[in-house]
């Protein structure tokens, strides 16, 4: 018994030095004479040190307990408690919360039921925003899984396979701020008779031709924009798509050759149908990152030229015009967008874990 009571002394001797601790790391961080370089290798070390801390502090508690019945059940609530509370305070809060504001006016202090989805639907503008989402759905989506597709099917025939995926995946380590500021050089504009510092721009003028304005003249500045996200997708279809292709069996691509199948016809009815699952999840994985698309827009156009999408229009309701009520509504239907291919996701992985 004595040494249950040392223990318990221990561990609250430990609870208290590692509050106090963690409060004064806390304030050292925060305090304006602290050098920010410091500041954040203080935070770094207090953060990981600190949460692994919290969980071995955390299990000897529990192991205090002197009922192991109630240990076995305790623990895991222990482990995935401050998982479940962060995801309950950061994501599922904010869900409802956001439900509850969209049934509300500009600032949230009157009750006005269905009138922001009323005004999503009729206003020109935001009906603008869901044509080009359906644009950048279609495009996007397809032009990921087809060149992701062929470009692993192609690359895995070649000597330099490793150095050509490189080539097409290295665009996924940039994000998608970087890469509009990128390709904003790229289709960078002047009039005619100035230096063009855009590349595209500089190859027509070199070539006899007249500036064009890529990402200012619709319809075809929709059609730039999607091609920036094309180029940061592919490599992450080509990936996952390519590791499928190599699970293909030997056995099938020989008997489908022996029967006089072609190259193509092996690989369209015999390998395609057989990564179909996979095809399905990279598909649904893109256009939900398609769906919630916003940084390319905002960087390149800020939504002008009639580039609108959902996601953009959303943030002008929020913080421009500063009607939550709005804003929240186009929350709550790109929410209600992207579940559907969520939920497909979610079913075909449980069925490609099922076959196996």
């Amino acid at each position: 018994m004595s040494k249950r009571v040392t223990r318990l002394f221990i561990v609250i001797a430990l609870s208290l030095g590692l509050y106090f601790a963690l409060r004064e790391c806390f304030r050292f961080i925060q305090a304006p004479e602290t050098p920010r370089l410091l500041g954040a290798l203080v935070a770094v070390i207090a953060g990981v040190g600190g949460v692994w801390a919290i969980y071995w502090l955390a299990n000897e508690w529990v192991s205090l307990i002197p009922f192991q019945r109630v240990r076995e059940k305790l623990l895991p609530f222990v482990f995935l408690g401050p998982a479940l509370f962060l995801l309950a305070v950061y994501l599922i809060y904010p869900a409802l919360n956001t439900i509850y504001i969209s049934f509300f006016d500009r600032r949230s202090e009157n009750f006005v039921g269905l009138a922001n989805y009323q005004f999503i639907f009729s206003e020109p503008d935001v009906r603008i925003a869901f044509r080009n989402n359906a644009q950048w759905l279609i495009v996007v989506t397809s032009a990921c899984v087809v060149l992701g597709l062929l470009t692993a099917a192609l690359f895995d025939r070649v000597k330099w396979e490793s150095l050509a995926k490189l080539s097409i995946f290295l665009p996924m380590a940039i994000s998608y701020v970087g890469a509009s500021v990128i390709w904003r050089f790229v289709y960078a504009w002047q009039p005619p008779g100035r230096p063009q510092i855009g590349l595209l721009n500089a190859i027509v003028v070199a070539l006899g031709g007249e500036p064009v304005g890529w990402y200012l003249q619709p319809p075809w500045n929709n059609l730039a924009l999607m091609v920036i996200m094309i180029w940061l997708q592919t490599g992450f279809c080509m990936v996952i798509l390519s590791a499928a292709l190599k699970n293909v069996p030997d056995e099938l691509m020989e008997a489908a050759r022996i029967d006089g199948a072609s190259e193509l016809q092996v690989f369209l009815k015999v390998s395609v149908p057989y990564i179909r699952g996979v095809v399905i999840t990279v598909a649904t994985t893109v256009l939900i990152a398609v769906l919630k698309v916003f940084d390319i827009v905002y960087v390149m156009t800020r939504g002008n030229y009639n580039t609108e999408v959902i996601a953009n229009r959303m943030y002008v309701e929020m913080y421009r015009f500063v009607n939550f009520g709005r804003g929240s509504a186009l929350a709550v239907i790109l929410f209600l967008a992207v579940v559907p291919a969520a939920l497909v996701n979610v079913r075909n992985m449980r069925r490609q874990r099922g076959e196996q």
